[in-house]
């Protein structure tokens, strides 16, 4: 069961057959020639960001509450071991992962939710076995890489981070795009900041409390089911958060869950990012007032994968 808000909106912005009965991509469809080229002129300074967390076991943000979703391990399975054929010569080290492809930040493939039976684009969710998602799998994205929007809802509400269970809305989006002076445009990335994963940097404390208090601050502050609408008007391609959920959580109404992860992976067909850090690239745009940049958000190519870890790049 689910509420009339849902309903009405998941009919406005369902994208099924939008671009063919066969479809895999959804709104990634809409990143073309125009996008990427409004990347390259947003490149100002070549100034480089890193969007991702630090990908390890002693720091990962996993606290064991979603069923199979851990922190990553690295093993080393060579320390400076010399080849058979060449005992005498160069040594080598390498190592193996252990990675669950949504543990930190990542992106959510459309195969990732289904509803009532189905996935993006109608497809049967019970196409997905144990090797994962032939037709939506996430190797089929390939290269992602357009303009990106940053969007700093907290600061343009003049503050550090949004209040713990903020329901953003879309006079939320219109405020934060009149602060950052540039209204997305068709097949660009929209980039959400909160502030809730500031205190999740590279070099910080592993034991730093504030890591509780605010990137895993319950209620949760998150997009809601009116965005979508927005979104979809906006011919968004993707949009990624800075938090864990992604949507406000607990949800707005007790007959959705998780709802807006429905409306974009399973109504528009739209990739979602979590657990992005922003906070170096939104102390830049803060700085000069430029909040474009080129998005390189391109996931690792699993075949049949449901989501991917990945190391987002922001150029401007």
């Amino acid at each position: 069961m689910s509420s009339p808000a849902f309903d009405a909106m998941a009919t406005r912005v369902r994208n099924w057959g939008r671009w063919g009965d066969d479809d895999v991509l959804g709104t990634l469809n809409l990143i073309d020639e125009a996008a990427r080229r409004r990347a390259v002129a947003a490149v100002v300074s070549a100034e480089a960001f890193s969007l991702s967390l630090p990908l390890s076991a002693a720091e990962g943000i996993q606290m064991g509450f979603i069923k199979g979703r851990t922190n990553p391990s690295m093993t080393m399975t060579r320390i400076n071991a010399p080849e058979a054929m060449a005992p005498d010569g160069p040594c080598f080290n390498e190592d193996i992962v252990e990675l669950s492809m949504q543990a930190a930040t990542h992106l959510d493939g459309l195969a990732h939710v289904s509803v009532d039976g189905h996935l993006y684009n109608g497809y049967p969710a019970d196409e997905i076995d144990e090797l994962g998602s032939a037709r939506l799998g996430i190797h089929h994205l390939g290269a992602v890489v357009t303009r990106g929007v940053l969007l700093d809802l907290a600061a343009a509400r003049g503050e550090d981070l949004l209040p713990a269970g903020h329901q953003i809305s879309v006079e939320d989006l219109e405020r934060a795009v009149d602060h950052a002076g540039v209204r997305p445009e068709a097949g660009d990335a929209v980039l959400i900041r909160t502030g809730h994963m500031r205190h999740l940097a590279p070099g910080r404390p592993v034991d730093d409390p504030a890591r509780d208090v605010l990137a895993y601050s319950w209620p949760s502050p998150g997009l809601t089911i009116a965005t979508a609408g927005w979104f979809h008007d906006h011919d968004t391609a993707l949009v990624a958060t800075d938090t864990m959920v992604f949507e406000a959580y607990p949800c707005e109404n007790e007959e959705d869950f998780l709802p807006v992860h429905v409306l974009h992976l399973v109504e528009m067909g739209m990739t979602q990012g979590q657990n992005w850090m922003l906070e170096d690239l939104a102390q830049a745009a803060a700085a000069d007032g430029r909040h474009t940049f080129l998005l390189d958000a391109s996931p690792l190519r699993f075949t049949g994968a449901v989501g991917s870890a990945l190391t987002p790049i922001a150029l401007r």
